[in-house]
């Protein structure tokens, strides 16, 4: 699989995420060992990790589904990383407003988000 490619695993409806850590996110009654990208096709296994989390190639199914996100969180571990200004540039002119957090925050709004009906996706790195 290339680096950054999207894994096959794939959840085809939104669903809240019910608990997160040990290296996964479990939802919908089943869990994931990995990172996940929360979108509006679904949920999908994603190679983003602590050092790496943000990447144009690793992000282009966000692209693809700009018109049905306005809001994309970025969990980036225990840590808040800083979106590079190319990326966020990129977001922006697809017309989506992100905001990078922890991972538990992350997971916390997009539940929230989600919750009252918001065009919210999320791109989650997994965290032990």
């Amino acid at each position: 699989m290339a680096e950054g490619a999207i894994r096959e695993a794939h959840y085809p409806r939104r669903a809240p995420v019910d608990a997160y850590g040990n290296g996964g996110f479990r939802f919908a009654d089943m869990s994931h060992r990995g990172s996940i990208l929360c979108l509006p096709s679904g949920i999908y296994g994603w190679t983003g990790t602590v050092e790496a989390p943000f990447s144009g190639e690793r992000l282009l199914k966000v692209l693809d589904e700009a018109e049905g996100i306005r809001f994309l969180l970025f969990g980036t571990g225990a840590d808040i990383r800083r979106i590079p200004p190319a990326l966020a540039d990129r977001l922006k002119k697809a017309g989506i407003s992100c905001d990078p957090m922890s991972t538990g925050a992350a997971v916390r709004t997009y539940n929230i988000m989600l919750s009252e009906g918001r065009p919210v996706a999320a791109a989650l790195v997994a965290v032990d």
